[in-house]
């Protein structure tokens, strides 16, 4: 039986070595703090991607032109 090395990554959040593997519960990331921090920066939009302008955002695609969309009452 032969015993591979842990394959280790740059922590994405603060850049420190982290095992990526089923054991680390936060992969890619080093612990807890740094995966919420990352989720906190995608809400608030800190990060962004690029893309087409958005004339029709995921919030007008429910409106008028939905025909399975039922009035609320």
């Amino acid at each position: 039986m032969k015993h591979e090395r842990p394959l280790m990554v740059r922590c994405p959040g603060c850049g420190r070595s982290t095992r990526y593997d089923p054991r680390n519960r936060w992969r890619p990331f080093c612990s807890e703090r740094c995966k919420t921090s990352d989720l906190g920066a995608w809400a608030s939009d800190a990060y962004v991607i690029e893309g087409a302008s958005g004339e029709e955002t995921s919030s007008d695609a429910g409106e008028a032109g939905d025909p399975d969309r039922r009035p609320a009452g």
